[in-house]
């Protein structure tokens, strides 16, 4: 098989494209969604059983929320986004490892090639799926800021008054700010997609060049990688709301 930066397409329903790495994407949606529903609806006042791990795990990520935030109330209120950017990458991530994830699929022509075109592929080996992760991250940041703080006091971290001295230092930082507010929606999806990209495609090559135990160091390596990358950008998210909704003076 290739590689292809490009998600492969499977099939079209009119216009759209439905790709591989989309077919992925909505299932560990679904996924995601039903077990949360699941969970609920099993919730007991008196924990037993697998609600003592569920509950003992969200405590432990509330005290590191905690540990960011040092405010209860603030981590309430980014704990959801954060584990729900956490839990869909690192199973995004994750789901290159499943065995025949990338040699099972149908031949086909894809730019013009007659390749071998994999059913299903991680999501987050394609761009488009890390950039729309980091929009949402970045958006929810902006917007937690101004609900925090209000519009003009937010607006007074990238835009100075002209009253203020020194009025060009205030301008040219301001400046900055903007910069770093879109530098983090390019770093946040490209880094995602540099290093589980590149985790595939040394899987893929180890496979095909020795496809037996050799592999297998590769494989708990991307495991690592994996969960380092979930963790970096959902701590990274919690960091970039912890300053949107703290004031300049402070």
């Amino acid at each position: 098989m290739t590689i292809s930066l490009a998600p492969e397409p499977l099939f079209h329903i009119g216009n759209f494209i439905v790709t591989n790495t989309l077919i992925v994407t909505l299932a560990l949606s679904a996924i995601i969604i039903a077990a949360s529903f699941a969970m609920r609806s099993r919730l007991q006042l008196v924990p037993k059983g697998f609600q003592n791990v569920f509950e003992y795990v969200i405590e432990a990520v509330l005290g590191l929320v905690d540990s960011v935030t040092q405010n209860r109330e603030q981590s309430k209120k980014f704990f959801p986004i954060v584990m729900t950017i956490f839990l869909f990458v690192i199973l995004s991530n994750w789901v290159e490892l499943i065995p025949g994830l990338g040699t099972v699929g149908v031949y086909g022509e894809h730019h013009g090639e007659n390749v071998l075109i994999p059913f299903l592929r991680s999501s987050s080996a394609d761009l488009n799926v890390t950039l729309a992760i980091a929009l949402i991250s970045v958006f929810t940041i902006q917007f937690m800021g101004i609900a925090a703080i209000g519009a003009a006091k937010y607006a007074g971290k990238f835009f100075v008054s002209p009253f203020h001295k020194p009025y060009f230092i205030g301008t040219f930082v301001g400046i900055l700010e903007l910069i770093s507010e879109i530098a983090k929606i390019i770093s946040f999806s490209f880094r995602l997609f540099g290093n589980i990209f590149a985790g595939e495609v040394l899987l893929i090559v180890m496979l095909n060049l020795v496809p037996y135990f050799v592999p297998l160091p590769f494989l708990f390596l991307e495991l690592f990688v994996g969960f380092v990358q979930a963790l970096v950008f959902a701590m990274l998210t919690l960091v970039f709301l912890k300053m949107a909704v703290t004031e300049t003076s402070h």
